[in-house]
């Protein structure tokens, strides 16, 4: 298979964790080469498929000078047998431009994993909103008379923008309401942006899980990322101590009820946050902590995600 990645520079990689890293590693092991490049890299012209100025890499196992370029050429994205769309959010409006530049490509014969549309239509925060059985009290608005309604029924809330990542811009109001004010007009940005209000979860303090599911089916352990001195964020990128562990009975019961349809719309690799019983987030743009949980148990995520990859490829499937 010839595989094109589709994420940040590869300078920026930090190998000993990264995933779209692991991903790569053992496609090459099993024989597949890689290509790589930037969102903008990929172009379309009228008249010509689209395509995307690529280089052509191959790992060379060291920790520091971790790939080489074979060369660089400009390629239709349908000439590869897969595209792996791995840009790290946030889900801003390049990145919803690239999912239709890439949706194109998939008109042309391109496969590409995860599928545009479906990236489009799971926003990371919203998506849960489809599965409200699954999740805890939550209030998505712009109208800070409805958080405040909120916080005086559950008094212990965490306010979130819908484009974060990494924690970015995630508070917690407890029920004396300090700073609710402030906080609300910082998110909504004086009601010209919408927020997330869900009640606190105290089961934060063992973890906000990262359960994976990749081709519809849940990998056995999860990444429960645990908040650190008084932190309330569990994110790696806000401190947090990742511990890989079991999945729950609870956990497994919330893979196997979301992992068969969400596959059915073209989501190969899924991200589930889940703290407690609860689902706080569906990831989808570029799930990660692949290399957490092989390290801790032994699990080898990205072979699990190869072979279903190559199971799509073999089933015929574009993107789905």
């Amino acid at each position: 298979m010839q595989l094109l990645f589709i994420a940040d520079p590869l300078e920026s990689f930090k190998t000993y964790k990264d995933t779209t890293f692991a991903m790569m590693r053992e496609a090459q092991r099993r024989g597949h080469t890689i290509s790589a490049c930037l969102p903008q890299d990929v172009m379309w012209e009228r008249g010509a498929p689209v395509r995307a100025h690529v280089r052509d890499i191959e790992l060379t196992g060291q920790a520091q000078e971790w790939y080489r370029v074979r060369q660089e050429r400009a390629e239709a994205l349908a000439g590869f047998s897969a595209v792996l769309m791995r840009k790290d959010p946030p889900f801003d409006s390049e990145y919803f431009y690239a999912t239709h530049l890439l949706e194109q490509a998939e008109r042309e014969g391109a496969r590409v994993f995860n599928r545009p549309r479906a990236l489009r239509d799971h926003p990371e925060k919203l998506a849960i909103m489809e599965f409200a059985q699954f999740i805890g009290p939550t209030l998505v608005t712009r109208d800070a008379r409805d958080i405040r309604r909120f916080h005086a029924e559950h008094r212990d809330i965490i306010l979130k923008p819908l484009d974060g990542m990494g924690g970015m811009g995630i508070f917690r109001v407890g029920a004396d309401g300090l700073n609710l004010g402030s906080i609300t007009e910082t998110l909504n940005r004086g009601g010209a942006q919408s927020l997330m209000v869900q009640k606190f979860l105290p089961e934060i303090a063992q973890g906000d899980k990262r359960v994976l599911i990749i081709g519809g089916k849940p990998v056995p352990f999860c990444l429960a990322r645990i908040p650190q001195g008084d932190e309330v964020r569990g994110n790696l990128a806000a401190g947090g101590k990742g511990v890989a562990q079991p999945l729950s009975a609870r956990d497994r019961e919330i893979a196997e009820a979301l992992g068969p349809i969400l596959h059915a719309r073209g989501l190969l690799l899924v991200g589930v946050d889940v703290i407690g019983d609860y689902v706080t987030e569906i990831n989808v743009t570029s799930p990660t902590c692949f290399q957490e949980i092989q390290q801790q148990t032994g699990c080898d995520v990205a072979a699990l995600f190869i072979d279903a990859l190559e199971a799509e490829l073999d089933a015929g499937r574009p993107g789905t």
